[in-house]
C-alpha cells in the first residue's frame, strides 16, 4: 500500500534528500490567476460577489454574508453538551499554552540614560478563516480565536463557508464555537473570496480590512493568501497535512498504523510517512495498515492518500539517518516512538509539531493537548512556525537615549555616516550640541 524508499546503504546529502521526499502534487502557482479573479471581483462588487461566489463554489446563496447576532446565539444554545464540555475544556488547554508563547517585555541599559525596550505590539485587527470542506472542524475556529485573544488582538472577524446542508448558514457547531468565544463579528464567505475580502474589507457590510488572516484552507485559500500578503500579513500557505512517524523496532505497529490513518482520512492528497531502522516493523505496519484502511468509515479516501505519490514507507540505516529525511520533509507532525527518544529528538531541526512516545498521538494535538493544530505544511516547517500567540504579535523596541548618552555615541554616529556618505545622519546628532 505505501510505496518504498530504501536509503540503506547510502547517504544522500541534504539536496538529495529534499529531491527525495514525497510530496503531494499540488501546485499553488497554479491556482493564483483564478485567486487574483475571485478577489478583484470581490474587491469590485462586494457582498454580491460573495453571493454569487457562494452559490458558484458552494452550492447555495445565504441571506447575506454577515451572520447575524441571533443566529449566533441560537447556534451557541444549540450546542451537545457534550461539545460544549469539549470545547471549553480545549479552550482552557490551548489558552493555557498560549500564553506561555508571549514574550515578556525586556529592557536593555546600555549605558546610563542609555536604554532600549523590546515590546511585543498585537495587531489591532484580524481575519480567521475556518475551512469547511470535507469536514467540520470547530476545533479550528479555538486553534485561531484563543491564541489571537492571548495576543491582545482587539478586534477579531471569522469566516468560514455556507453551508448547502444548513441553507446557506454557516455550519452550527462552527458558529456556536465562536459564540462560545465571544466572537460577535462571523461571515458566510468561503475560499478566495473570503481571504480578499479580510484583506480588502466590503464596506456594504461593514467589514473593515484586517491586519492578518490566518488558518487553513484549500489551494485557492494558500493562493488568495500570496495574492493578498502585499496588503495584508498571514500565517502559511496551508496545504494538505501531513504525518511522518520515526520509528524503531520497539514501536507498537498498530499503533503506527492508526497515526497514518488518522491524518490520511483528511484529503487525498494527505501525507503519511512511516521512517524506520526495521525492516520487520515496516512489515508489521504494513499488515496493520491494510485491516485499519479496510475498517475506517473513509476508507476510499485513506487508500488514495497512502497509495499516492506524498506516501511512504523510508527503510534507514539508522535513526540518524531517519532525523535527516524528517528534517529535510519538514512534517506538520512529526511522531518519535523509539526506545531512546531524547537521542532522536535533539536531532530534530525542522517540524510544525513533535508527538513523543506512544502515547502522544497527533490526534491529540488536533484537540485537546493544548497546543496548536494550526501548522506549517508541504515542507514549510523548514522555515516556517505554526500558529501561536506570536502569529498575532509584532516585536518593536523603544529607544530612550538623554543628552550625555547621545553625546557619548556621536562620534560612533559621525564616523559611520561619513563612511556612507550620508552625512545628514551625523549632522542630525551634532545639531543637538552646537551653541
Amino acid at each position: 500500500m505505501l510505496r518504498t524508499i530504501d536509503l540503506r546503504g547510502t547517504r544522500p546529502t541534504t539536496a538529495g534528500l529534499l529531491a527525495l521526499v514525497p510530496r503531494a502534487a499540488t501546485d499553488v502557482a497554479a491556482a493564483l490567476d483564478a485567486a487574483r479573479s475571485i478577489i478583484d471581483e470581490v474587491r469590485e462588487h462586494g457582498e454580491s460577489a460573495l453571493l454569487d461566489q457562494a452559490e458558484r463554489f458552494d452550492g447555495v446563496r445565504p441571506a447575506g454574508v454577515r451572520v447575524p447576532a441571533d443566529e449566533l446565539a441560537a447556534s451557541l444554545d444549540g450546542l451537545a453538551p457534550e461539545i460544549r464540555a469539549a470545547a471549553l475544556q480545549t479552550i482552557e488547554r490551548v489558552r493555557a499554552a498560549s500564553e506561555a508563547q508571549v514574550p515578556a517585555p525586556q529592557v536593555t541599559r546600555l549605558a546610563p540614560g542609555a536604554v532600549v525596550e523590546q515590546r511585543w505590539q498585537p495587531v489591532a485587527r484580524v481575519g480567521l478563516y475556518v475551512p469547511g470542506g470535507k469536514a467540520v472542524y470547530p476545533s479550528s475556529v479555538i486553534m485561531n480565536v484563543v491564541p489571537a485573544q492571548v495576543a491582545g488582538v482587539r478586534s477579531i472577524a471569522l469566516a468560514s463557508p455556507p453551508q448547502s446542508e444548513f441553507g446557506g448558514r454557516i455550519h452550527p457547531t462552527i458558529a456556536g464555537i465562536a459564540a462560545l468565544l465571544g466572537i460577535t463579528e462571523v461571515y458566510a464567505m468561503g475560499g478566495a473570496g473570503a481571504i480578499g475580502a479580510f484583506a480588502y474589507g466590503v464596506e456594504g457590510i461593514g467589514l473593515e480590512p484586517v491586519q492578518r488572516v490566518t488558518g487553513p484552507g484549500n489551494v485557492f485559500v494558500a493562493a488568495a493568501k500570496r495574492v493578498v500578503q502585499s496588503v495584508t500579513g498571514i500565517d502559511a500557505e496551508a496545504g494538505p497535512t501531513d504525518i511522518l512517524v520515526i520509528a524503531d523496532d520497539s514501536a507498537d505497529p498498530d499503533f503506527v498504523a492508526a497515526d497514518l490513518v488518522s491524518q490520511a482520512e483528511h484529503d487525498e492528497l494527505a501525507a503519511a510517512v512511516l521512517v524506520t531502522d526495521s525492516a520487520g516493523l515496516a512489515a508489521r505496519v504494513a499488515d496493520r495498515l491494510e485491516a485499519r484502511v479496510a475498517a475506517t468509515k473513509h476508507s476510499a479516501r485513506v487508500r488514495e492518500a497512502i497509495g499516492g505519490a506524498q506516501s511512504a514507507l523510508v527503510l534507514v540505516d539508522d535513526l540518524e539517518q531517519a532525523a535527516d529525511f524528517a528534517n529535510a520533509f519538514g512534517p506538520e507532525h512529526l511522531e518519535i516512538q523509539v526506545r531512546d527518544v531524547d537521542a532522536t529528538l535533539a536531532r530534530i531541526e525542522n517540524a510544525g509539531a513533535i508527538f513523543v512516545g506512544p502515547f502522544s498521538p497527533v490526534s491529540l494535538g488536533d484537540y485537546a493537548a493544548g497546543s496548536n493544530h494550526v501548522l506549517p505544511t508541504g515542507g514549510q516547517a523548514r522555515h516556517a512556525a505554526g500558529l501561536s500567540a506570536a502569529t498575532f504579535l509584532r516585536p518593536q523596541q523603544v529607544v530612550r537615549y538623554d543628552e550625555p548618552a547621545l553625546r557619548e555615541v556621536a562620534p560612533v554616529i559621525a564616523a559611520l555616516s561619513t563612511e556612507e556618505d550620508l552625512p545628514a545622519h551625523g549632522e542630525a546628532v551634532t545639531a543637538r550640541f552646537e551653541g
